[in-house]
């Protein structure tokens, strides 16, 4: 399982301008992270649950069988493309030379940096990301076999690959928009492409399905891809079309530290298509299982995924935040932020793990057993949900500590190398495990892939990356991880002993945070409430933009 929330979106915080004569540079204004928090929270809560809704959609029209198998192997380009394109690839790359322009330009001087940066990187990308779309839709029959030899319905997989294929232009390109957006602390548009491009899939599906099968989803795939950057258009527009940009008086010119270069874009590419590659091998393994395997590996996944939504939207804002600290040689605050960001997340994430994992049956009975969705299929997706979970908790401890390698700007191969040893994992684990556990021991390696990956990466902070005190976040995330593990025990009793999934739910949701909450703050887990207390007292002052 790959999880790709709408956190790998960043909206960036550019550095802070010189002081006069002295270059000290000022604090983050007041109140920005909670306004930057606020409108990403929103609106990728609102993209996420429109995701949620497709997903059901997909289920209750068509189920899950070959063609949703097929379909599902098509869906593997956009899901590429999101990571590559949009959140954890190119989004480390360009939103930090878009700030460096934007420096500049507020600064003033001769010529436009943050044109003269459109215009040197904008066509060359352009072209990629044409090149590699209309190689997909040509190469679409060496695709699918590739991905899934086993499939029943290959044509058909096929033909849906050549409809997602338009998806790596219209990504890239939505992608570079919403780095350059956020570079100028913009976000509304930004967080709001995932809303746009998921209704337009649903629409697609339940205007076309009738006629076109699941086929309908792909082409909303195509047409959901370019109203991303229609939804965004007019913001760029009107931001170049300014000659200087009125920031506050914490800009600094970072000079040339995070200028785009070709070995920080080959290891950031390399880390993200490496992570995003778990699909790949899930997909592989699953694809000579019965039919509705890849379905219900599909469908677990965008369900687990949710608490993972939450807890990494924090990183979505104080990863800028980072990079500033360690822009102006501040370690220690750099390494105070990721310390808490761990903590928190860590608590958020466990948090939800043992609530999917407690009533599992009841939520995939309420989001999905309906129309051609069977209770047979509801008891493989619970089953697999449940095995997730246990990966929860790395897949968010890489989705915070990747950001912290990557804040300094400058190209390094170990997370790499990290998550490359994950892959490795997941793919003999899946191996071994496939052929007499089936799907659930695909996720099982998934879990146990990516949490080899976060250990390796945790390990490597102190000489590679912030140099946080690795001992003392252990002590710390071990806390809610105790308080989970009960939570989840009487969470899951309660829940088995109610009939109605939506009574059954409710209990064991219940309880699962009642007894979380009760344990964590004995336990010590402190920085949870803090940061609840902060935001609740920021959030009624935010304004947007």
């Amino acid at each position: 399982m790959t999880i790709t929330p709408p956190d790998a979106r960043d909206a960036t915080l550019p550095p802070a301008r010189a002081g006069t004569g002295t270059g000290s540079p000022g604090p983050v204004p007041r109140g920005f992270l909670a306004r930057a928090a606020l409108v990403t929270v929103v609106l990728s809560l609102a993209g996420a649950l429109l995701g949620l809704g497709r997903d059901q959609a997909l289920a209750h029209l068509f189920g899950a069988g070959s063609e949703t198998d097929a379909f599902l192997v098509a869906w593997t380009v956009p899901e590429f493309a999101a990571t590559l394109l949009i959140e954890d690839g190119l989004a480390f790359v360009l939103v930090p030379a878009f700030s460096a322009a934007v420096a500049r330009r507020a600064q003033g001087g001769t010529g436009d940096p943050v044109r003269a940066l459109v215009r040197s990187t904008l066509p060359r990308l352009s072209l990629a990301f044409a090149a590699v779309s209309a190689l997909l839709v040509w190469g679409a029959p060496y695709v699918v076999e590739t991905l899934a030899p086993g499939i029943p319905d290959p044509e058909f997989a096929v033909d849906c690959t050549r409809l997602t294929g338009t998806c790596v232009l219209t990504f890239g390109l939505a992608g570079y928009c919403s780095a350059f957006l956020r570079a100028h602390r913009r976000f509304v548009a930004p967080a709001a492409i995932y809303v746009a491009y998921n209704t337009v899939i649903i629409t697609a599906m339940f205007v076309l399905g009738a006629r076109w099968g699941v086929r309908a989803a792909a082409v909303g795939v195509a047409v959901g891809g370019a109203l991303m950057i229609v939804t965004q258009l007019s913001s760029v527009v009107s931001q170049l079309r300014r000659k200087r940009v009125s920031l506050p008086a914490d800009v600094t010119d970072p000079a040339d530290r995070h200028a785009m270069n070709l070995a920080l874009i080959v290891t950031v590419l390399l880390f993200a298509l490496c992570r995003q590659s778990q699909v790949l091998i899930e997909r592989f393994l699953a694809s000579p299982l019965p039919a509705g395997a890849i379905s219900h590996l599909n469908y677990a996944q965008k369900v687990v995924q949710m608490p993972m939504v939450l807890a990494l939207m924090l990183c979505t804002v104080t990863f800028p935040v980072v990079a500033q600290a360690l822009a102006e040689g501040d370690t220690e605050r750099a390494r105070h932020r990721v310390e808490r960001d761990l903590s928190l997340v860590s608590c958020v994430v466990l948090l939800g793990a043992a609530a999917v994992a407690a009533c599992a049956p009841h939520l995939v009975h309420l989001l999905f057993q309906r129309g051609a969705f069977t209770a047979q299929d509801t008891a493989a997706t619970a089953a697999v949900m449940r095995v997730y979970a246990l990966g929860l908790l790395g897949h968010a401890l890489v989705g915070v500590l990747v950001r912290s390698y990557f804040s300094a700007g400058r190209p390094t191969w170990y997370p790499v190398a990290a998550m490359a040893a994950g892959i490795v994992t997941t793919s003999w684990l899946g191996a071994v495990t496939a052929g007499s556990w089936g799907v659930l021991g695909i996720a099982a390696a998934n879990a146990a892939g990516i949490t080899l990956t976060a250990l390796i990466l945790l390990c490597g902070m102190r000489t590679r990356g912030v140099p946080i005190r690795t001992r003392p976040v252990l002590t710390e995330m071990g806390k809610p991880l105790r308080a989970a593990v009960v939570a989840c025990g009487v969470g899951g009793f309660c829940a088995g002993r109610v009939d109605s999934p939506a009574l059954g739910l409710a209990a064991g949701g219940t309880a699962v945070t009642v007894v979380f909450l009760l344990l964590a703050r004995p336990l010590g887990a402190h920085y949870l409430a803090p940061a609840l207390r902060t935001v609740s007292r920021r959030l009624p002052h935010a304004r947007f933009r």
